[in-house]
């Protein structure tokens, strides 16, 4: 539990915004505005929230610019261009301290002779650390985690417990690898065979993954057939996400939970997945593109494009379509009245 308090100029201090209004408590903590007491901050994002702030018990919210109401007495507004960012800032004010190292190494992390370890670098208790394996300056990786032969990982990267990273596979800078997460899998290869009924097809190929990347619980990125599966820099790839092998991702992109890339899928710069949603094998989606949450991808996708459904189509003609069927469905059952 957090004993930070700041005042609410100390905290704009750190935002920079417009204050309106003023408040003499102190602010312990950020909360939402539904459930916040009268000594945290809150925000509103978006101005259909406004209608909360009355019923609310926060003494402090982040707004945007265009705010439309008044804070009211004892209370006050910090206006800002972008209060979701802002809220970010004031998070980790009051955010504490990750689980501590006694010792940079311990005694029961298993290391290679051959294993390169950078300066200042941490590693916790059970971790096994490979063959030729290279651990850049100041990473820090938790608890029971598998690096495995010739495996390199950036300076300030950070790994969670109980994942594991495959031979020769790359991790960039200043990453973040949730727990249990895998980096370099087998790709899922199997051909019939008469003999065996299902041959499987090595997959000799590594992951590459970029700087500023963070790669959530449970999600696995497979390693690429012959070549390489690769994440740019700056994707965030949320939970229980499946990387198919040799999908090839630009910088910036969002893959939101349970969604999955079948192999040797090729995603744009900035394009954004939604939760659940399934990119079939060889399919390309442009810079700047949406699919919607639950959407089937079948077929390429151009830059800019949102799409919806499934099989996804471009977001305008999957509303019309759901439209259509709506009246369908209620003229039938008129009918039937």
């Amino acid at each position: 539990m957090s004993t930070k308090s700041f005042s609410l100029e100390e905290i704009n201090q750190v935002i920079k915004g417009i204050i309106v209004g003023a408040t003499s408590q102190k602010i312990t903590a950020p909360q939402q505005l539904e459930t916040a007491t009268e000594n945290e901050i809150s925000f509103i994002g978006n101005k259909k929230y406004e209608r909360l702030w009355q019923d609310s018990n926060a003494c402090v919210a982040i707004v945007n610019e265009d705010i439309a109401i008044a804070p009211g007495e004892n209370r006050a507004f910090i206006k800002v261009k972008n209060a979701d960012l802002a809220l970010a800032q004031v998070l980790e004010l009051f955010a504490g301290t990750p689980p501590l190292f006694h010792q940079n190494i311990h005694p029961t992390a298993v290391i290679d002779a051959s294993a390169v370890i950078g300066e200042n670098a941490e590693i916790g208790a059970n971790v096994y650390i490979g063959p030729k394996a290279v651990i850049g300056k100041n990473a820090r990786i938790y608890p029971n985690v598998t690096i495995l032969d010739e495996s390199t990982i950036g300076d300030r990267t950070v790994i969670w417990s109980g994942s594991v990273v495959r031979e020769r596979c790359h991790i960039g800078t200043d990453c973040i690898i949730h727990p249990n997460a895998t980096i370099g899998a087998d790709g899922f290869g199997f051909r019939p065979c008469p003999e065996r009924g299902l041959a499987k097809i090595p997959q000799i190929g590594n992951v590459i993954i970029g700087n500023w990347v963070e790669i959530g619980a449970n999600t696995c990125v497979d390693r690429g057939k012959f070549s390489s599966t690769i994440i740019g820099d700056g994707c965030k790839i949320d939970n229980l996400v499946q990387i198919g092998h040799n999908s090839v991702l630009g910088k910036y992109c969002i893959m939101a939970g349970n969604s999955g890339l079948a192999g040797s899928v090729t995603l744009g710069n900035g394009v954004i997945i939604g939760g659940s949603a399934s990119i079939k094998d060889h399919t390309t989606i442009g810079d700047g593109a949406t699919v919607g949450a639950g959407s089937g991808v079948t077929g390429d996708i151009p830059a800019g494009k949102v799409m919806l459904g499934y099989p996804a189509v471009e977001a305008r003609d999957a509303l019309k379509q759901w439209a259509i069927l709506k009246r369908l469905v209620r003229e039938s059952g008129e009918k039937k009245a």
